[in-house]
This record gives structure tokens, sequence and C-alpha cells, in this order.
């Protein structure tokens, strides 16, 4: 048998894109395959559970445009599917002189993206939240939480009932396009499917490779490690508290998280992974080490950030000094309240002159579409971005 289309991937990229396939093309034969034994393990499963509303992005960009739909999308498949979200919103704070001034220019961002925040001085800002510290703060209300793995679930069930196939613990070991079909080989296994969509996240230059496309970045892993609070503190705030963007570091910062079971989570920091799927801190996967250290561009991406590289990995060494960045929002914590809590990992994609890729990176044949980075928040966006690489996989078969 010959499938319509055949998807590479089951974190919530691949099952939007699986559902979108189905609902463009009803009939189709479809089938998702997953290496792993669950739907949404890496990325989707460890990630913080935010409903973004899009605030940081460049007014007019696709990634903020998907944002807010996918924000919309996201609430609204919830509310079909019984799967519980709040909308607890999200305080961004400043807490000195340069972060109220960044803080502007943020404000006038988020007017342009049609994003409606409200500006809190110090003291609006200390009366909603008594254990924040900052000089004033922006709240965007539209903020929510979610456990994602639901999302993944009910997206699963839905490719089930549109009549596609899910296929799990199947890892791929070929892929071979041919003029009319592309064959796909798990072990002994073997499927063909008149186009393929992958979408590998963690795995997403290796499978690219493997399909023989000659691709100039890599997936470089960046650990991200959180802690949790005590249950005793599970109320110490109220909404999520983030940090003022700063342009000059590759990323966000550490930050306080509500998450849907009631739990706070501190983090994340963001160091070099030595595993692209060990979440254990000493984790290390030889194989892993070479893809990086035997590309060019992580050299040069390393040199321009070496400085915070080494801020983040004191962090991830010191819990005094992780402890002290948290201590920039709310001083009450202390040692004992920073409890240990999975890492995640993040799928940072490197081009051969080491940018660091913010954009989408697709990688793409005759008969195939390789998502090989789907920008943050890629969870939040994921239903229009299913859409998207649809319907640009759909062109490709009409042409």
């Amino acid at each position: 048998m010959t499938y319509d289309f055949c998807v590479i991937g089951g974190g919530i990229v691949g099952l939007a894109t699986a559902v979108a396939l189905l609902e463009q093309r009803p009939g189709a034969r479809l089938m998702l395959i997953e290496k792993e034994t669950a739907l949404g393990t890496h990325q989707t499963g460890h990630n913080s559970g935010v409903i973004h509303a899009g605030i940081y992005y460049a007014p007019g960009s696709l990634k903020a445009k998907l944002c807010r739909e996918g924000a919309q999308r996201t609430k609204d498949f919830c509310r079909e599917n019984g799967i519980p979200f709040e909308e607890c919103g999200k305080l961004v704070v400043a807490t000195s002189a340069p972060e109220l001034v960044r803080m502007d220019a943020l404000e006038a961002r988020a007017a342009e993206n049609g994003i409606v925040v409200e500006r809190l001085s110090e003291s609006q800002l200390r009366a909603r939240e008594p254990n924040v510290a900052g000089l004033g703060a922006l709240l965007v209300r539209d903020t929510g939480i979610v456990d994602y793995k639901r999302v993944c679930a009910a997206l699963a069930e839905k490719i089930r009932t549109l009549g596609g196939e899910v296929t799990l613990g199947r890892a791929v070991t070929a892929i071979r396009e041919e003029s009319d079909h592309v064959s796909v080989s798990s072990g002994a296994e073997s499927w063909r499917a008149r186009f393929l969509v992958a979408c590998a996240g963690l795995q997403s230059d290796r499978l690219a490779r493997l399909s023989g496309l000659d691709i100039d970045h890599r997936i470089v892993p960046f650990r991200g490690e959180y802690y949790v609070l005590p249950p005793e503190r599970a109320g110490l705030v109220r909404h999520l508290i983030y940090p003022v963007p700063d342009p000059d570091l590759p990323f966000l910062g550490v930050h306080l998280t509500l998450m849907i079971d009631g739990s706070i989570t501190v983090g994340p920091n963001a160091v070099l992974g030595l595993s692209r799927e060990g979440y254990g801190k000493f984790s290390i996967t030889p194989r892993d080490i070479a893809d990086f250290a035997l590309f060019p561009g992580f050299w040069s991406m390393a040199w321009r950030n070496w400085r915070s590289g080494i801020s983040e990995m004191h962090r991830s060494l010191s819990r005094a000094a992780y402890l002290e960045e948290c201590r920039k929002y709310c001083p009450s914590l202390t040692l004992d309240d920073l409890r240990p809590y999975p890492a995640g990992i993040r799928a940072q994609a490197v081009d051969g002159k080491g940018n660091l890729v913010h954009d989408f990176l697709f990688e793409e044949s005759e008969r195939m579409l390789h998502v090989c980075n789907a920008p943050s928040p890629a969870a939040t966006s994921a239903l229009p971005i299913g859409a998207m690489i649809a319907q640009k996989l759909l062109e490709r078969a009409a042409a």
C-alpha cells in the first residue's frame, strides 16, 4: 500500500501537521511515525506549558502572526476537547532603569502586534504580586498555561478519527526518494508514501541528511535546567513572572512559571547540551558531541556568545548563583526553595556562519519537506504552523 502522506515526528508540530493534511485533503491515506513509544516525549513534553500571547515578536512578522493565531486556536482546541487550561496572565518585570527603557519599546511592539497590555507602576506591581520586586511591569492578560501532552493526545485521536494512522516505537533508519514516491524504513519494516514531511525536532538535521539532502546547518542541543518550588510555596505568585528581554543575549533568561497542576517552576537557564535526548545533568552522548564539535558554525556561534555561555554554565554548576538570578524578581526565595525538576532540551539550529536560526527553516525536494527549525513558541503556534506546512506540501503535490 502507498500512503498519500507520511509524517515523521510525534511532537506537537508533527501531530498538528498531520491533522491539517487530513482536514485539507479529506480521505487521504496518512501515516504518522514516531520513534518513541509515547507522543510529545521530547521538546513538547519538556516545555513550560505556556500559551504565549506573542508580545516579543517583530510587528508584521510571521512569528507574531502565527503566535497570535496559535494562542487563540490552542484555547479553542482545548475547549472543544475538554482539556483544562488557565489564562493566568504574564507580568514582564523591569528590575533596573535600562530594563524600564527596553520595556517602553516592548510596550510599543505589543501595540503594533495588536496585543493588549497594561502598564503597571512599581506600587501597582507590588499590589498585584507582593512577593515580586520590580520598578514596573507589563501585564499580558491573555497568556495562559496548559499541559501540551494532553493536547498531543487529543491531536492523535483526531488523526485517527479522520482516518489516519499513528505508529509508535518505530525509529526511521532509511529514507529513499524515488520518482513517484518516498520509501521510509524502520529496521526490517518499510512504508511508501507519495509525499513525506519530517517534523523531527532534535533529530531534524539527521533525518534531512539521511534522506540525501545537502544541508548547511546543525542542531545544537541546549539544556534548559529548571527547579520547582516546594508545595508550601505554591501560592507565591499568581501570574507568570518574566524578565524584560535583553537583545544582547541569545535566550530569554530565568522566569517563574505557574504550571497547570498548581506548582511553580523556576528557570530555565540555557547551557550547551552534551546529549540531544539525555535529560540527566551529566548525560553525555559522544555522537551528539561529535555532530556539533565537527561543525565549523558551532565554533563561530560559541565565540560570539562566550560571555553569556560562561554565565549560564556558572548558574548551572552553582545553585547559589542560580538563586541570585531568581531573587532579582523574588527576593524571598531561598536555596531550600529550589527543588529538582526535569530539564528540557531545545533543538537550536545553527547555520554554517554560526548564526542562531530564529526563523523557520525548511529543506525541500520534489517529494519531501523537512521542518528543520520551527521557532519558539512552536507549541503555542503549532496549529497554524501545521496548517502552513500542510499547505506547502499540498501545493507541491498539486504542481
